[in-house]
């Protein structure tokens, strides 16, 4: 007898940049049946960096639960972007407010338009000082690739992130990443991965351009990722004194094969301090899959 379950999950890419690229991340609606192991399973057969499993709750609109090949994790940016856009599209939210039950607490989830944005916290900062030339070996830089009066810095709004400033696109383009060695750092700092950035942007209007490496997720580098865009808008506010409450960051241009994505952060500041804010960006159907379980 044929015991096994089929579970329909929907490939959603979000934070695409003008309707191509963006990161894809599949979403399973109606998820409450789903135990922990099963959830596990369908990630790994998925095969993406992440999935979400929307279920019912009792304290927001909508329970999320966000799993890697390997584990369960808080927090994902841009399976919260394809959930919230995939039930938006399917006509599932009222108005254009929502929130998300997470593991880590409620969040707050706002639909602009096509966009969907989700909350994070206000921004904490930690100083990796004294791993400074394990972080520069681990991607083959040196002090001089990066740009002047810009520390490196693990900032948090919800995950942990190292963010990494270089002075320009082409040595954003040529970082060799030695994947053992973030890994130990990122294990050390309990990170999510490394965000490393530019404001040497593409384009007027981008605010900076990134890459995100994160093998500890069994992630080598990820088109978008929205949870990563908190805090380097944070960074770019508080560090940068870029004093501007909206920034636009793209992502995922000089990954193999590329796939751009656009994000965008809108700061909440009040007496120049950020109190929180919201990060988001555009999510569209890919394509369906039928995992047996």
């Amino acid at each position: 007898m044929d015991d096994q379950k089929k579970v329909t999950v929907q490939i959603l890419n979000a934070f695409t940049e003008n309707d191509q690229g963006g990161n894809p991340a599949g979403v399973v609606l109606h998820a409450d049946a789903l135990s922990h192991e099963n959830k596990l399973a369908i990630a790994q057969k998925v095969g993406l960096s992440e999935t979400a499993f929307v279920s019912r709750s009792k304290t927001a609109d909508f329970k999320l639960d966000f799993y890697t090949p390997t584990k369960q994790i808080a927090h994902c940016g841009h399976a919260t972007i394809a959930a919230f856009s995939y039930l938006k599209q399917l006509g599932l939210l009222k108005g254009n407010s929502s929130s998300k039950e997470t593991i880590d607490g409620n969040r707050k989830i706002e639909i602009q338009g096509d966009l969907a944005f989700m909350e994070q916290l206000a921004p904490t900062y930690v100083d990796p000082v004294e791993r400074e030339n394990d972080i520069l070996n681990s991607l083959g830089l040196t002090k001089a690739d990066l740009l002047p009066n810009a520390p490196i810095q693990v900032v948090n709004t919800g995950n942990s992130f190292l963010l990494i400033p270089v002075k320009d696109l082409k040595t954003l383009e040529d970082i060799t990443p030695h994947f053992d060695a973030i890994e130990n750092i990122s294990e050390a700092y309990d990170l999510i991965g490394y965000y490393v950035f530019t404001t040497d942007a593409t384009a007027a209007e981008i605010d900076a351009t990134t890459r995100m490496f994160a093998p500890r997720y069994g992630i080598l580098e990820e088109a978008a990722t929205g949870m990563a865009a908190g805090p380097l808008a944070s960074y770019l506010f508080d560090v940068l004194e870029l004093k501007q409450t909206t920034f636009k960051i793209q992502q995922g241009k000089y990954m193999s094969p590329p796939s751009s994505s656009a994000l965008e952060v809108q700061l909440h500041v009040e007496n120049e301090h950020i109190t929180g804010l919201m990060a988001g960006g555009k999510g569209m159907v890919a394509s369906e899959l039928e995992v047996k379980i």
